[in-house]
């Protein structure tokens, strides 16, 4: 069997490392320190590398990591990246520790990002990496995208199975809670998780991964019955 742990970087990253006890490959390294700390209390190795996208906050511990760990394979978006990495793209399928993964393009946030989704039975439950594009709460800036792109990127990650784990890359389950209520205020899921989760971050306690059925009652991007409504909802969230 799998797991997948949580290591803390700068002041809301979430770098998530697969593993099985002895080996690791973590995802969306953007500091090595925190990685090479995780590894030496574990005693595991690093084995691979996984990048979403070309941010300086997700790829920046790669060479790091790297001089470390020399024979850890680096694999990204179509973008060259870090290491450098191997170039995925969509319905590319990857091993990751014995666990199929398979790659799905999801623009919108950058123009090369993608996601890593697995329903591999190493896994208790299906496991999604969504990087900056879907959020616990809320879905990434449109840094290099359009609102079609995101919406359309946000429904190709709503086609897995309800239970799927969402892994995403940022601490932000709150503040985006707190627009999905002005924004829905009629959904009292949507209230009632805020409560969670205001209760949980006032104990210090990470927010994350959620489950794909909690962000279809309670995440408007995902719940956007088309990119023009997406497009309205991402400007008041970036002027909220």
């Amino acid at each position: 069997m799998l797991s997948v742990a949580r290591v803390h970087a700068f002041a809301d990253n979430f770098i998530w490392m697969v593993h099985n006890g002895r080996e690791a490959v973590c995802v969306d390294p953007g500091d090595a320190r925190p990685v090479l700390s995780y590894l030496s209390e574990t005693q595991q190795r690093l084995a691979g590398i996984l990048l979403t996208h070309w941010h300086g906050d997700h790829q920046g511990g790669v060479e790091d990591l790297k001089a470390a760990y020399p024979d850890a394979w680096v694999r990204g978006s179509k973008k060259r990246l870090k290491g450098p990495s191997v170039p995925l793209a969509e319905g590319d399928v990857i091993d990751v520790l014995g666990a199929s993964f398979e790659v799905l393009e999801v623009p919108g946030h950058t123009l090369d990002h993608i996601a890593l989704v697995s329903e591999s039975p190493l896994f208790p439950t299906p496991v999604a990496f969504t990087g900056d594009t879907l959020f616990a709460g809320g879905c990434g800036r449109l840094f290099e995208g359009t609102a079609e792109q995101m919406f359309e990127s946000l429904n190709k990650l709503n086609q897995w199975p309800e239970t799927t784990q969402v892994y995403c890359a940022h601490e932000y389950t709150e503040a985006n809670l707190k627009f999905a209520v002005a924004c829905e205020p009629d959904n009292a899921a949507t209230q009632e998780r805020l409560t969670h989760v205001s209760a949980m971050r006032s104990r210090g306690e990470a927010t994350v991964p959620s489950t794909l059925l909690l962000e279809r009652q309670t995440n408007p991007f995902l719940r956007s019955e088309s990119s023009h409504v997406l497009a309205d909802r991402r400007l008041q969230k970036d002027h909220f």
